[in-house]
């Protein structure tokens, strides 16, 4: 698979004399987060701060990182991550180790889980049951009406992945947030949430791609399905009839790090400051559905603007996704759940994508949810390939 950085460097200048070599470079994702980041952070910092924001696009890998902490030099000074990348790259020593002294926004402000050695919450974005009003007689709740066939009948939708997908089967089973990943770090759990699994396999149509969820659901041939939040906030407005159901969404929170070596931290940690604010992440959050890390944002935003988003009361019941355990497991079950769930149909893949040897898959299924026989220019799939979760 071949990743190229995205080089697209655009200045967010806002106004206001800047001194020549007053500026910082911010790493962050393209399209849709690049975008909201500029207006809700990087021209506000620099028409306060008098402080040029250089902003470049990057695929979340870590190439450059590695190359800058190996040469001692860095021209990167501030960076968003997952929480995967923020793990290892800490551990690693990719990253400066956060000095929360030098944060202005007290520690307390933060929600859980929002500070860790070396990163400092941007948002929190989510994953949740996502069903079509139009279809359904009776709105589905939780993940035990998802795998309720009889009275919620119809294909549902899950992402192609062990990832998001085990851990909602064993909610579907009467685990308890709290306990999912107690229950997954077993043998038994794991069996378990197979189990579950196996008995909605033949009403799942599986997808890969982030815009893939909401799309089946508008066009009717799903009628509920897993759906990153964010993605789904976007269409309601073409497609109205589209509904999230929060109880025990699953949920993980972006962060901003510190690349190791860069000489501008204090401007960086003065960065990080700005767009912790709360009344700087409500600016963020009215304009793209991400939950904010300063829980005083929450009161500040409008409920309208709130309903859509992945904090306050949304999150009560949500499982907080755990990087840790992933990091330690993915591989092993990842290959278990790709052994188990159907091959998909070549036509599905993205271009780029190598194609995978599937010896002795006979079938594979398109993306209406329909079994076919494999052909030699028809078979690929995507192991281990999934969506960036924004």
């Amino acid at each position: 698979m071949k990743r190229v950085l995205l080089a697209l460097a655009t200045a967010a200048v806002a106004g206001g004399t800047l001194a020549a070599d007053k500026s910082i470079t911010v790493i962050s994702f393209g399209r849709a987060d690049q975008a909201a980041l500029r207006e809700a952070y990087f021209h506000p910092f620099t028409t306060t701060k008098h402080i040029d924001v250089k902003s470049l696009s990057y695929d979340g890998q870590t190439t450059e990182l590695k190359q800058m902490a190996k040469t001692g030099t860095a021209s990167w000074d501030v960076i968003q991550v997952e929480s995967r990348t923020l793990k290892l790259g800490c551990e690693s020593g990719l990253f400066e180790k956060l000095d929360l002294n030098r944060l202005e926004v007290p520690r307390d402000d933060f929600v859980p889980g929002a500070l860790s050695e070396c990163g400092a919450g941007i948002f929190s974005w989510g994953v949740a049951l996502a069903y079509n009003g139009d279809k359904l007689a009776v709105s589905p709740r939780s993940w035990a009406d998802f795998w309720n066939v009889e009275e919620f009948p119809g294909k549902r939708g899950l992402r192609r992945s062990a990832k998001y997908t085990l851990e909602i089967a064993l909610l579907a089973d009467g685990v308890r947030p709290e306990d999912v990943y107690k229950v997954l770090s077993t043998k038994a759990g794991v069996d378990r949430a197979f189990r579950k699994l196996d008995r909605i396999k033949d009403h799942v149509i599986w997808w890969t791609a982030a815009p893939d969820p909401q799309l089946y659901l508008a066009d009717g041939r799903l009628v509920m399905t897993t759906a990153y939040t964010l993605w789904l906030t976007r269409d309601l407005p073409i497609h109205p009839n589209l509904r999230i159901a929060w109880q025990q969404s699953l949920y993980d929170i972006d962060s901003w790090a510190i690349p190791k070596n860069t000489p501008k931290v204090a401007d960086a940690y003065a960065f990080i400051s700005f767009a912790s604010r709360p009344e700087n992440q409500e600016r963020l959050s009215e304009q793209i559905a991400y939950g904010p890390t300063n829980k005083a944002t929450v009161a500040m935003l409008r409920k309208e603007t709130l309903a859509a988003l992945p904090a306050g009361e949304n999150l009560k019941t949500a499982l907080k996704i755990d990087a840790d355990f992933w990091i330690r497991n993915a591989e092993t079950l990842e290959k278990r759940f790709d052994a188990w769930a159907p091959l998909l149909c070549a036509q599905q893949t993205d271009e780029d994508e190598d194609a995978v040897d599937y010896k002795g898959r006979a079938v594979c299924q398109d993306n209406r949810g329909n079994m076919r026989p494999v052909s030699a220019d028809a078979v690929s799939a995507t192991p281990g390939h999934h969506a960036h979760s924004h």
